[in-house]
C-alpha cells in the first residue's frame, strides 16, 4: 500500500481550503480540485510513499493490471474510476454528462456516473440537482438562450453528510462554499449549460456546449434527490455505505478507535481521510495518513486494520 499525491486544478471558482485546511501542497494560488485516485490523462495521480515514490499510478496499474485492481476491473490495464476533492470557493456552471454510448462516440472517453459526499457546506449553501418541473426540449434551449434557466432549476440546500447520486443526464451544479468528495467513472467530459457570464484565463467567456448539453439532458422534473444511508456499528466505530452502483461501491467510516477491513482479489480499496488522521497496517506495513490525504490498497492484500479518529472514505470497484 503507499500514499498518493493528487493532480491540481485551479479552475477560476476553486478555492484556497485544499491547501490551507487540507495539507495540498501546490504553487497553484488557486487550488479547485485535486484529483485523488486518477489514471486519466487530463491529471494524473503520483504514487508518493514506498518503492514506486515518483511513479504515476498509472505507470503502476500497467505493470501490474489485475495482481492490484482485482477481479472487478473490467478495463484492465487502466482503473476504471476517479476520486476528487472539489472546493468551490464560488458556484461551479449549470452543467450535464453524457452516458458512455454518447461521449465514446462524440468524445473517444467514457460517461460519467458521479456521486457527492459534502464535507464542508457554508450556512445556506445550496447545488442545484435537476429539474422542478417537467421541461420541453424547446423550452429548455430557449431558457438557456434567453437567461431565464433559473426558474427551472431544482435547488437544494445541502449541509455535511449530505450525499448525492448522479446519473447521467442530471443537470447539476455545486453551489457556493461547499467542499465535496467526489467519486466519478473515469472520465474528463462536462457540457457546460450556463456559466453565470463568466469570463475564463484567456479573457473569453467560457465556452458552452448547448448542443451537446440538448442531446443528453433528462428533462424529466427531479423526484429524488439525496441519498439516504444508515450507520452500522462495528466495535466502536460506525460504516454506511454512501452509493453502491455499477461502477463504484463507497463507505463512509466514522473511525473511533479501530477497525479491521479485507481487500480480497475482487477489487482494490482507495482511503481518503475526510477529518482526523489514522495509521493503517497490517503484519508487514503501516502507513500514516492525515486529513486530506489518499492512499492506495492493492487487491489481494487481504486484512488489514485502521486506528485513529475521524472520518474516511472507503471506495472499491
Amino acid at each position: 500500500m503507499f500514499k498518493l499525491k493528487p493532480a491540481f486544478k485551479d479552475y477560476l471558482w476553486g478555492g484556497k481550503k485544499l491547501k490551507e485546511e487540507y495539507g495540498k501542497k501546490s504553487d497553484l494560488n488557486i487550488v479547485a480540485e485535486t484529483w485523488e485516485l486518477s489514471t486519466h490523462p487530463d491529471g494524473l495521480t503520483i504514487i508518493d510513499s514506498g518503492e514506486y515514490k515518483g511513479e504515476t499510478l498509472l505507470s503502476y496499474v500497467q505493470k501490474n493490471d489485475e495482481k492490484i485492481l482485482g477481479k472487478k476491473c473490467s478495463c484492465q490495464k487502466d482503473i476504471p474510476i476517479l476520486i476528487k476533492f472539489i472546493d468551490a470557493k464560488d458556484a461551479l456552471s449549470i452543467q450535464v454528462h453524457p452516458n458512455n454510448e454518447y461521449a465514446l462516440k462524440k468524445e473517444n472517453d467514457f460517461g460519467k456516473t458521479e456521486m457527492w459526499y459534502v464535507v464542508e457546506a457554508e450556512k445556506d449553501a445550496k447545488l442545484i440537482y435537476g429539474f422542478n418541473q417537467d421541461i420541453s426540449k424547446e423550452d429548455f434551449e430557449k431558457a438557456i438562450k434567453e437567461n431565464t434557466l433559473s426558474q427551472y432549476i431544482n435547488e437544494i440546500d445541502v449541509q455535511v453528510g449530505d450525499t448525492f447520486f448522479i446519473t447521467p443526464g442530471t443537470m447539476h451544479a455545486i453551489g457556493k462554499g461547499i467542499l465535496i468528495a467526489e467519486i466519478q467513472q473515469r472520465s474528463n467530459v462536462t457540457y457546460r449549460i450556463y456559466d453565470f457570464g463568466r469570463i475564463g484565463l484567456d479573457g473569453k467567456p467560457r465556452e458552452l456546449h448547448i448542443d451537446k448539453a440538448l442531446d443528453v439532458t433528462n428533462l424529466n422534473k427531479t423526484i429524488k434527490t439525496k441519498v439516504e444511508y444508515k450507520f452500522e456499528k462495528i466495535n466502536d466505530s460506525e460504516i454506511a455505505t454512501l452509493v453502491k452502483c455499477e461502477y463504484f461501491d463507497v463507505k463512509l467510516l466514522k473511525l473511533n478507535n479501530s477497525i479491521k477491513l479485507q481487500a480480497t482479489d475482487e477489487s482494490f480499496h482507495s482511503i481518503l481521510v475526510l477529518d482526523g488522521e489514522c495509521e493503517i497496517f497490517n503484519q508487514n506495513e503501516n502507513l500514516s495518513l492525515n486529513k486530506g490525504e489518499s492512499a492506495f490498497i492493492p487487491a489481494n492484500f487481504g486484512e488489514y486494520e485502521i486506528k485513529g479518529n475521524g472520518k474516511i472514505i472507503l471506495t472499491t470497484l
